[in-house]
């Protein structure tokens, strides 16, 4: 006579049911890695809290207060992240062409600046906010652009690798944004009646309109580089030209054969990323800031690479990843003050995330994760959008 199945052998099937389910019906596979990447570097940060003499619990509490404790500090958690969506999304989207965009550095100094520039012209002081926004931000995104244009065509045409262009484009245009706006002879773009090297303020009707006064504020281009995230994610899965990119990226030579342009495809997609970190820079230009200051984006561009791998390139990814980097930055100083745990040990965790994500075998191993979808450094195919 055989009875029902034991409690115990019913509850282990359905978890494993529901698990499998979980995996092949929402594709959570690719999201794996990056959380137990960030869980073991909140464990490594954890140990290293605990060597200096700090309860890590109590560190952690007040880090998390920090980055959500209330809603000034929720919605400056966001306002945050914002620069750091166009970052990332700029070598993500490089990425799906095979190319590896290290220049948003450059081109969120560039985006910015013209932006600021663009935002003092004396006639738009008299346009209203719908003429005086929309053309703030396109400057921003013109300039991102242009400087991402440059080692796309360089490579196109003469084989320059992007990854040195970039680079050096990066030094260009920090060298150059520096001396634009510390010059006082000649004066460039520096605000002569402001105590510390910066350009002026931009009109009134060009700032973008605030959500929350918080510090940092949060603003509107919130909800514009999130849209910019979902139809970069659409192009690529849904339009020839995505199609064209991710074939590109592939194999450039079988693009080549089907009749592809495969220069035209590089330029456009190197001056594309260049454009979202622009679009980026001249939102916080417009919405944050009110004027461009030399420093404001110091590491903004190198820290979207990080955020780009841990979202896997995937563009809706990149939101997310943005929010949590953003939010680690906001909290960290609560933390300093109240557990006397300095600010270096949140670069240390984000430094461990970008680590074990690159390092994903160690990662699998530990969790027993299956080796499947991309590796660290390949992005997921554009059916994991």
């Amino acid at each position: 006579m055989t009875g029902p199945e034991p409690r115990k052998v019913w509850l282990g099937r359905a978890f494993e049911s529901l698990r499998t389910s979980l995996v092949e019906g929402f594709r959570l596979q690719p999201v794996l890695v990056p959380f137990y990447a960030i869980l073991l570097s909140f464990l490594v940060g954890g140990v290293i809290i605990a060597i200096v003499g700090v309860n890590p619990f109590k560190a952690y509490w007040w880090l998390v207060q920090g980055m959500a404790g209330s809603w000034d500090r929720f919605a400056a958690s966001m306002a945050r992240s914002i620069p750091y969506m166009g970052s990332a999304l700029a070598l993500a989207f490089a990425f799906r062409a095979g190319l590896f965009n290290i220049g948003a550095e450059g081109q969120l100094l560039v985006g910015g600046i013209i932006a600021a520039w663009v935002g003092t012209w004396s006639w738009l002081f008299g346009m209203p906010g719908v003429i005086a926004i929309p053309l703030i931000l396109l400057a921003g995104a013109a300039g991102g652009f242009f400087w991402g244009f440059i080692p796309g065509l360089l490579r196109a045409t003469t084989g320059a690798h992007e990854v040195i262009s970039t680079i050096m484009l990066n030094w260009i245009g920090l060298f150059m944004v520096r001396w634009m706006v510390n010059s006082r002879n000649p004066v460039v773009f520096r605000d002569l009646e402001a105590s510390v090297p910066r350009t002026k303020g931009i009109t009134p009707s060009g700032v973008l309109p605030e959500i929350y006064g918080s510090r940092p504020t949060l603003h509107l281009g919130l909800i514009v580089m999130v849209g910019v995230c979902i139809l970069v994610a659409f192009v690529l899965k849904r339009t020839n030209f995505g199609f064209e990119t991710i074939t590109v990226g592939t194999n450039p030579h079988a693009a080549h054969y089907a009749g592809m342009s495969v220069n035209k495809i590089l330029i456009l997609a190197m001056g594309l990323s260049g454009m979202f970190a622009g679009l980026a820079a001249a939102t916080e230009v417009s919405g944050s800031t009110q004027f461009y200051q030399p420093g404001h984006f110091m590491a903004m561009g190198f820290d979207g690479i990080a955020i780009a791998l841990l979202a896997r390139g995937n563009p809706i990814g990149i939101i997310p990843a943005a929010l949590l980097w953003g939010s680690l930055l906001i909290g960290a100083p609560l933390m300093q003050q109240q557990a006397g745990v300095s600010i270096d040990v949140v670069r240390i965790i984000l430094s461990m995330v970008l680590l074990f994500v690159a390092a994903d075998a160690i990662v699998r191993y530990l969790f027993r994760v299956k080796a499947e979808g991309p590796g660290a450094f390949e992005m997921v195919e554009e059916t994991d959008l």
